[in-house]
């Protein structure tokens, strides 16, 4: 069971994750504009850190360790979104996730309940019925399949990772400012090897939508990692997925994708796990 506080910040933090996913899909560069995203966050989290205690030292193994897998999360999410659209993408990465970290939680010392596990398989189902619909009807490539099972494994092991990190870090702020300040420059050195100076140019334009963007990717992963100190790491994961339904919303209203009856379906069976998850 999550408090009624700990569920509305986890699902203001789904709202900001699939608003931040959204302006990037729609991005006509995606690959800088996320670099973006990561610079505007570490320069944001360089002004706020020295006033900030330093993470426990119990804590920076598993922060370091976490850094390079952020790293392969942005670059699996890139192909990701080359390969599918947004109401699709998105269900097929964060899907995976949440019962992954389900299984994986005993190592974290986390405790799965009845109610928690029925929660988790509704979100999941919800989140797996559209998906296999498309998969059914050949409406989904297995670049996409491949891609987004890929990029939901790399979620739930960060989750696990950070999840632990962040409770032994004794100050969940402190740890998620130290994770986009490292994360960043491993971030940028990507996109200068693969773009060259060039990057500088996209990011000086773009440099609002990227302090936006970084908001949104910062408030978004801190409340899910603060929220982890305080509730179940499998239950904080799955209620964030609920990101999906908003996912789904800004896919078929902004982008015009099509959001047919079973994807309508899969956001109720969301909904129902997110309320199980609360109360179970």
């Amino acid at each position: 069971m999550i408090s009624t506080s700990v569920a509305l910040l986890v699902l203001l933090s789904a709202l900001m994750h699939a608003g931040w996913n959204f302006a990037v899909k729609a991005s006509a560069d995606r690959f800088l504009d996320y670099t973006g995203l990561a610079v505007a966050g570490a320069a944001v989290a360089a002004v706020l850190l020295p006033w900030l205690p330093l993470p426990a030292a119990a804590s920076w193994p598993w922060l370091l360790t976490t850094t390079f897998i952020h790293l392969g999360y942005y670059l699996l999410l890139m192909r990701a979104y080359q390969h599918a659209d947004l109401s699709l993408a998105y269900p097929l990465m964060r899907g995976s996730a949440p019962v992954l970290v389900a299984l994986a939680a005993p190592l974290a010392g986390d405790t799965l309940t009845p109610g928690l596990l029925l929660g988790i398989a509704l979100v999941a189902a919800g989140i797996a019925l559209p998906v296999g619909i498309g998969i059914r009807r050949g409406g989904v490539s297995r670049s996409a399949l491949g891609y987004g099972f890929a990029t939901g494994a790399v979620i739930a092991l960060y989750t696990l990772i950070d999840g632990i990190g962040v409770r032994l870090s004794g100050h969940a702020g402190a740890y998620t400012l130290w994770l986009f300040f490292l994360n960043a420059w491993l971030v940028l050195g990507v996109a200068l090897w693969r773009r060259g100076r060039g990057a500088f140019a996209h990011l000086r334009r773009r440099w609002l939508f990227s302090l936006l963007g970084s908001a949104l990717t910062m408030g978004s992963y801190g409340i899910v990692l603060w929220a982890m100190t305080v509730a179940s790491i499998p239950a904080v994961a799955a209620l964030r997925e609920t990101s999906v339904i908003f996912a789904a919303i800004f896919g078929a209203w902004l982008l015009k994708e099509r959001m047919g009856g079973w994807r309508i379906a899969g956001a109720m069976l969301v909904a129902c796990g997110a309320g199980v998850i609360r109360w179970g």
